[in-house]
């Protein structure tokens, strides 16, 4: 197991990410789906120039929402991530200068998670824990578990993990339960997500039964 800090002045993320960002909190997801389709994109592209020569399978990225668990799992089948490579682009933020930042984009919510690349960290504005489940694409990798309770402590755990890829597992806060509701995912993904290279599943299959649309419980 490993353990650390995150980053540079790092102290100064959280609460700048809930208090500047809260107000626009849906947008997590939109910023984790767009993070599964650039792994899964990028996966496409080494497959075509002959850098990954491995079945590609299904790329499908999945969301599921656990009521009881509280959770939310954005989960892909891109090209995944070491251990090392979680600490260069998850544990390592370019984010000094904490004042000067507040008062050039404190109105644009953004232009705050464009430029300091804060996309997998708007999970926070929902989550009381992320955790990160993913195993690189890269021949004789081992599969990691990054966990994070929204301070800048983490851990770095080997896990089992058959398949390559990554899963963004959120512990939803008492305060965003609303995001547990699966008519509250499916009305942010068709609003954020109907137009994207790479199909996304959300929920179970859905049939037509004695006149009325039943659930199958298959996912």
């Amino acid at each position: 197991m490993h353990t650390g800090k995150i980053g540079v002045t790092t102290e100064n993320i959280f609460p700048i990410i809930k208090k500047f960002l809260y107000s626009d909190h849906e947008i997590f997801l939109r910023e984790l789906i767009s993070n599964a389709i650039d792994a899964t994109q990028k996966l496409k592209t080494l497959a075509s120039v002959g850098e990954y020569t491995g079945e590609l399978g299904d790329l499908t990225v999945d969301v599921k929402v656990n009521k009881k668990k509280k959770t939310i799992t954005i989960s892909d089948k891109g090209i995944g991530m070491t251990a090392e490579e979680i600490e260069k682009y998850i544990n390592q933020i370019a984010f000094s200068g904490a004042e000067e930042f507040l008062e050039k984009y404190k109105n644009q919510t953004n232009a705050i998670i464009g430029h300091f690349g804060l996309g997998f960290y708007s999970s926070f504005m929902v989550s009381d824990k992320v955790e990160i489940i993913t195993k690189s694409y890269k021949d004789n990798s081992t599969a990691v578990q990054w966990t994070c309770d929204g301070t800048p402590d983490y851990s770095i755990v080997e896990v089992d993990k058959e398949e390559r890829g990554t899963e963004i597992v959120l512990h939803i806060n008492d305060e965003s339960k609303e995001f547990l509701e699966d008519s509250k995912i499916d009305e942010l993904l068709k609003k954020y997500c109907r137009y994207l290279p790479v199909p996304i599943t959300f929920g179970t299959e859905k049939e037509w039964k004695d006149g009325k649309e039943v659930d199958t419980k298959k996912a």
